[in-house]
């Protein structure tokens, strides 16, 4: 497996400053509501509302926001409709990108993610056929070196609650599995006391592409303006960057 980001974008979640915090909050309250809409608000009996509830904890967003975001998406509080919408295409260097968007005006965020991919010389395209969704599990070095799980004689028992590509990283180890057995191999995790740094459903590219030195300025500008559109949840990419 390849064409992973998730390490990049952790770092650049934790060093996200005050001044972004309330734009990162609002995505991830979207991503909550939608859960909570979608599966109901009681996270032990929706796993997918639980990673979110994980992921908004990661960031330090508040208890009272996460409350607020579940009670909107379960009607309990009043608030806009969210959608759930998936944009495809070329990227600077043609690399190519999956856009996530959670937004209650898809007219908006149609354009605003059109308008950075035009001007980085990119364009909306169909690239789907090069991505499948896998469940993604990451798990920091230093959580790595507190347990023998992750060594190659034990990794029997990671392959038997799901996993299919066990990657060690400088940064800690990444597992791919199925995404129906995302949540067995995440829960076995924390059964053997191991916190997960992240755990999502990700598109994973089958066919990847390298990015050159000198076109790394231009992507790193290129993912920053990206993110800084309030409306994109996430992305993926067929290459490392």
């Amino acid at each position: 497996m390849s064409g992973h980001s998730k390490w990049s974008k952790i770092k650049r979640d934790k060093a996200v400053k005050d001044s972004k915090r309330g734009a990162i909050f609002t995505k991830l309250g979207n991503l909550i509501s939608i859960e909570a809409r979608d599966k109901g608000g009681d996270p032990d009996s929706n796993f997918g509302l639980r990673l979110a509830i994980d992921r908004a904890k990661s960031s330090n967003m508040p208890k009272d926001n996460i409350e607020k975001a579940i009670k909107r998406g379960t009607g309990e509080l009043k608030g806009d409709i969210i959608e759930e919408l998936y944009y495809e295409g070329i990227g600077p260097c043609n690399i190519q990108f999956i856009v996530k968007s959670l937004t209650d005006n898809k007219n908006r965020s149609a354009s605003d993610i059109k308008h950075v991919f035009t001007k980085y010389g990119g364009s909306f395209a169909s690239v789907k056929w090069n991505f499948k969704q896998k469940g993604v599990i990451n798990v920091i070095k230093e959580e790595v070196d507190k347990s023998n799980i992750f060594e190659e004689e034990k990794q029997l028992e990671l392959i038997d609650v799901g996993a299919e590509d066990i990657i060690k990283e400088e940064e800690g180890v990444i597992i791919y599995t199925k995404v129906e057995n995302l949540q067995k191999a995440r829960d076995y995790l924390n059964a053997q006391d191991i916190k997960v740094e992240s755990a999502d459903i990700e598109y994973i590219s089958k066919d990847t592409q390298e990015l050159g030195k000198e076109d790394q300025e231009k992507m790193d500008k290129f993912i920053e303006e990206l993110e800084s559109i309030e409306d994109v949840s996430d992305y993926y990419t067929n290459t490392d960057l």
